[in-house]
């Protein structure tokens, strides 16, 4: 098997104030491979917000290992992380975090701002690629104060695919939504998964997260399931009584 994407080993966290720890993850070990679609679920205060930030760089372990494409990550600096999240992961969070008075294109446009490699002369053609993977390009002039919030997600998503990242990570982004415009946005999510991308799904919603291929269930800060575990030990047992 290749080198996994993430790779977590006796991964924990805890927070601390006034000298009091406050232990939300504890002990989890868990390999994503590039290309895999994972749903991670669990109900509020599960651990599972805290554990997407740690995988997206937005927050750091207490204890325990985070490997990255086979290379460790607990000794980088605060550059080399911000390269990482201008360059290497995305976000797509509840709240769609757009700019409510410029277009759709222009939104999609800002993490090309920051990027450190990508030439100024391909913005623009990189934005319209990504707002049309999102089916958008008839609304790429638009106000992102005038679409629906189905359409805002899918902006959200378009920007988050715009830097070409290793890995999107999705913050309950049906959350906000209608149930008709949260199956349109899981469906394009789940046409960037076709695509090749590799999706981190973080829900409390059991329909959300079947549209993953992977659900992974945390309770109280630890992995409760993965089906991955259970495909693998359903296969050796057909193997057996084969």
């Amino acid at each position: 098997m290749d080198t996994p994407l993430i790779d977590i080993r006796n991964l924990s966290k805890a927070y601390f104030n006034d000298g009091v720890a406050t232990p939300v993850l504890f002990n989890m070990n868990l390999q994503i491979q590039k290309g895999e679609f994972v749903a991670i679920m669990g109900p509020s205060g599960s651990g599972k917000s805290t554990l997407m930030h740690i995988l997206g760089f937005l927050d750091m372990q207490t204890e325990g290992d985070y490997f990255f494409q086979g290379k460790p990550t607990g000794n980088l600096g605060d550059d080399a992380l911000a390269r990482i999240r201008a360059t290497r992961v995305s976000f797509v969070f509840q709240a769609f975090n757009l700019l409510p008075r410029t277009t759709v294109l222009q939104n999609v446009l800002l993490p090309l701002l920051y990027h450190p490699t990508i030439r100024v002369s391909e913005r623009e053609q990189r934005a319209l690629k990504a707002v049309d993977t999102v089916g958008l390009t008839p609304r790429k002039d638009f106000l992102t104060s005038q679409l629906s919030g189905g359409q805002k997600q899918r902006v959200a998503i378009a920007r988050a695919l715009v830097t070409e990242p290793e890995v999107i990570f999705a913050d309950e982004p049906t959350g906000n939504l209608d149930s008709q415009s949260g199956v349109a946005v899981m469906q394009a999510l789940q046409q960037l998964h076709t695509d090749g991308h590799t999706i981190i799904l973080v829900t409390h919603e059991r329909t959300t997260a079947e549209h993953a291929e992977r659900i992974i269930h945390i309770k109280d800060g630890r992995i409760a399931s993965d089906t991955r575990d259970f495909k693998r030990s359903l296969a050796t047992h057909i193997d057996q009584l084969k």
